[in-house]
């Protein structure tokens, strides 16, 4: 810096005519912007602090609702497993009515168990499958359903073991409007 002019020469700028009393210009990488620097450099413990406060509170209020997610998600695939077993056993029943195949005379045409709907019954010199495989009940994480013959109580978990008129869930969980599993 020259003091004499009143002028302030840095990195090789030259700017004249400054008065006396005023911040010279500078455009420089030198101690001041080092100065400003360290004082804003990072974030004080009471912002990290405060930052990891506001995040746990709404990581805490996400969980419920994932995990009401993840149980609605289940409560889909219970009903679509027991409309799809139900719908096998109905056309199993169809077909046995209009004498596509011989049932036992006490079955009333319902399937024995749920494993002739997946290994299916011969029409006609032709194998007929009402259901691919027997679903895995997301409640339990079993294959194994509760069934009902025509000569069961509707509200008994005991099977008859003549025919399968009818399948529930063997879990003994509410769902999320408050019925029971067991009773869809």
């Amino acid at each position: 810096m020259n003091k004499g002019t009143g002028a302030s020469v840095s990195i090789g700028l030259y700017l004249p005519n400054i008065e006396a009393g005023r911040i010279p210009a500078r455009i420089s990488a030198g101690k001041d912007k080092l100065k400003r620097r360290k004082g804003e450099r990072g974030i004080s413990l009471v912002e990290l602090i405060v930052t990891v406060t506001i995040l746990s509170i709404l990581a805490e209020a996400a969980m419920p609702l994932a995990r009401f997610q993840a149980k609605r998600q289940n409560e889909r695939v219970l009903r679509y497993d027991l409309w799809m077993m139900r719908d096998a056993i109905d056309r199993y029943k169809d077909a046995a009515d209009k004498g596509a195949f011989q049932t036992k005379l006490d079955s009333q045409n319902y399937p024995p168990d749920l494993e002739t709907l997946v290994n299916g019954v011969e029409i006609q010199t032709k194998k007929v499958r009402f259901l691919r495989h027997i679903p895995v009940d997301p409640m339990t994480g079993k294959a194994e359903w509760g069934l009902h013959s025509m000569k069961d109580d509707p509200k008994s978990e005991s099977f008859s073991g003549e025919s399968v008129f009818d399948i529930y869930s063997k879990s003994t969980g509410k769902a999320l409007d408050g019925t029971m599993y067991s009773d869809w």
